[in-house]
């Protein structure tokens, strides 16, 4: 199968053997061994039509045309399909059933989902909130905004998130790990209401009484507590959660799962008509990182279709030395070398490129073995090396992105990748640009040996910080006033190598180092990451919106205009000469003086 409306990632996955599957570290991500089904992001044109309801939702396109799943090809009877707003949607089904998919004329592009990490390695005084929440005339906490977070879950009956009088300050949970009772308009988990809450927490001492409303990594109950809990930055905004994930064994949140959780919380907020901020504390290194991937656009897309901000961490690559960059020059070969380290059971890179730019490709192992040069044929290519298999593809532009991506696959014949110095070996034929950047997977999944030799902190922004309307936030230490080395960079100035976006990232960074914040089962821990810095700024932003909105001191203050005035509020750290810049954007985080 080597079909262009699929990404190059599903093209290799559904030309993958089941063996292949299993052992890859990516290309089984979306994959249900037990129902052979596969779970995908879809942006169609048109109108979709939820299995031939009469429900319909149009897209701003204006087109007429209806998707239905009574009259598609042959196969697509197979698939089911959550329908999202402005023409994306979720897809399931066999491959057959995507395969047949893909072929409707308004289908546009399907694209594999992606594992999502979440970024963890005195913020409130640091940032310079207190005076706008008890001194200048002003009280600004949050009141009248929604602030989502999309995490891992919360500890719901945490003192920070409960009322004086002991009822929950939170709107509604959807857990999408859980069975029984999605919310309407999806096929996953389970909502519970603020009612339901208020019914477990009268009865707090009988555990029959209590929600099956976990969190077991403590990460979502920590960036909950630091935008909105009672001691957090916005402590009066209504909070909104999401637990990110699906039942199957071993799971872990997708980009999938994601943009579902974007939509209820858009729809949520519509329901109770209230400004809408939306946290996004992870990321994921999967993607060409300008701002042109599904997820990317289609939270660009949310941006436009309600009075609503979404900050998300940029993540915590900075330092993880799992990103190279290279300019190739005509007549010069190019060496790129990286570690494997013993024990690793999986691993791939992603090299993505200017598609205008045509080199031959060498792959040389440990041992000195080297295969290619490798062509750009169509469909997958395989070799083996020693113990390691490669699964080699090379993709196409999409209708949404110019870039073009070399997906390679290290997948063990037996247990582990041979281990040692690997070398990719650039050689160039004809050039119109030159810049070439290289990944690896995020280094919590990896030994710490694993690495570029020759690593390049820029550009290691995770997805989605990179789509274009989103707020990225970085972390520093606000003890030092210096930057975190772990957060992730921006592209430097003059040199952006894939270039779709056109700002400087990340747009300014927040306390994330030692914060203080709410532990599961009551009581506080310490945590470090931008997943903690990024709460912070969703607390301002929410602080801007009832400045603007609720207050009534400006109505259209939200979107692009709270990133606005949250680059001009930003303090410059010392040390930079260049402002802003893609280390800490247009500085700390400081809420403008408001007038």
């Amino acid at each position: 199968m080597n079909n262009q409306v699929l990404d190059s990632q599903l093209n290799l996955a559904f030309n993958a053997t089941s063996e292949e599957l299993e052992k890859s570290l990516e290309l089984d991500v979306g994959f249900d061994s037990r129902t052979r089904q596969w779970e995908a992001i879809v942006r169609y044109a048109g109108t979709a039509e939820q299995n031939g309801d009469t429900e319909k939702r149009r897209t701003e396109r204006g087109i007429g045309n209806t998707l239905s799943l009574r009259d598609e090809p042959e196969g697509f009877e197979q698939a089911s399909v959550t329908w999202l707003s402005g023409g994306y949607g979720i897809v399931r089904g066999t491959k057959e059933a995507i395969d047949a998919l893909s072929q409707n004329p308004f289908i546009e592009y399907i694209e594999k989902p992606k594992r999502l990490y979440f970024a963890t390695e005195q913020g409130k005084l640091a940032s310079c909130m207190e005076p706008l929440q008890s001194g200048f005339s002003f009280s600004l906490f949050g009141q009248g905004i929604l602030i989502a977070v999309l995490d891992s879950g919360i500890d719901y009956t945490h003192p920070e998130f409960r009322n004086p009088d002991g009822s929950t300050r939170i709107l509604a949970v959807w857990d999408q790990t859980g069975n029984g009772n999605p919310p309407e308009g999806f096929e996953l988990g389970t909502e519970y209401s603020r009612e339901e809450m208020n019914e477990a927490l009268r009865n707090i001492d009988n555990a029959e009484a209590q929600l099956s409303i976990r969190d077991l990594s403590g990460h979502g109950t920590a960036v909950a507590a630091i935008a909105a809990g009672n001691s957090g930055v916005a402590s009066q905004a209504q909070i909104l959660i999401v637990k990110l994930g699906n039942p199957a064994p071993d799971s872990f949140p997708k980009t999938t799962e994601l943009m579902m959780a974007v939509e209820y919380a858009y729809r949520k907020a519509l329901e109770v008509q209230m400004p809408l901020v939306i946290n996004l504390s992870f990321g994921t290194v999967y993607g060409p990182h300008n701002g042109t991937g599904l997820l990317e656009t289609y939270l660009d897309e949310m941006m436009g279709r309600w009075k609503s901000v979404i900050v998300a961490g940029t993540g915590n690559e900075g330092n993880a030395a799992g990103h190279t960059a290279v300019t190739l020059q005509e007549g010069v070969q190019t060496e790129i070398q990286f570690g494997v380290a013993a024990g690793e059971a999986g691993l791939n890179v992603q090299l993505w490129k200017n598609y205008t730019d045509q080199f031959d490709i060498y792959l040389r192992a440990p041992d000195g073995t080297q295969i290619g040069p490798l062509y750009e044929n169509m469909g997958p290519q395989r070799y083996r090396i020693g113990q390691t298999n490669l699964l080699i593809y090379y993709g196409k532009p999409s209708p949404f992105m110019i870039s073009q991506e070399i997906f390679f696959d290290f997948i063990p014949v037996n247990d582990y990748v041979t281990a040692g110095v690997w070398r990719i070996i650039l050689e160039p034929r004809r050039l119109t640009d030159g810049n070439v950047d290289l990944w690896l997977p995020s280094a919590g999944t990896l030994n710490p040996a694993t690495r570029f030799y020759r690593p390049t902190a820029e550009n290691t922004l995770t997805v989605p910080s990179s789509a274009g309307k989103v707020i990225a936030v970085g972390a520093y230490d606000s003890r030092s006033r210096i930057y975190a080395p772990f957060s992730g960079r921006g592209n430097p100035p003059g040199r952006p190598p894939l270039p779709a976006l056109s700002q400087i990232r990340p747009d300014l960074v927040a306390p994330g180092v030692d914060i203080q914040t709410a532990a599961v089962g009551g009581g506080y821990t310490s945590v470090t990451g931008t997943s903690f810095a990024t709460p912070f700024v969703s607390g301002a932003a929410a602080m801007l919106m009832q400045w603007g909105i609720i207050d009534r001191n400006d109505p259209y203050l939200y979107g692009e205009k709270v990133r606005a005035y949250l680059q001009r509020g930003a303090q410059r750290l010392p040390g930079y000469r260049q402002w802003p810049n893609n280390i800490v954007g247009y500085g700390e985080d400081v809420i403008i003086r408001l007038h």
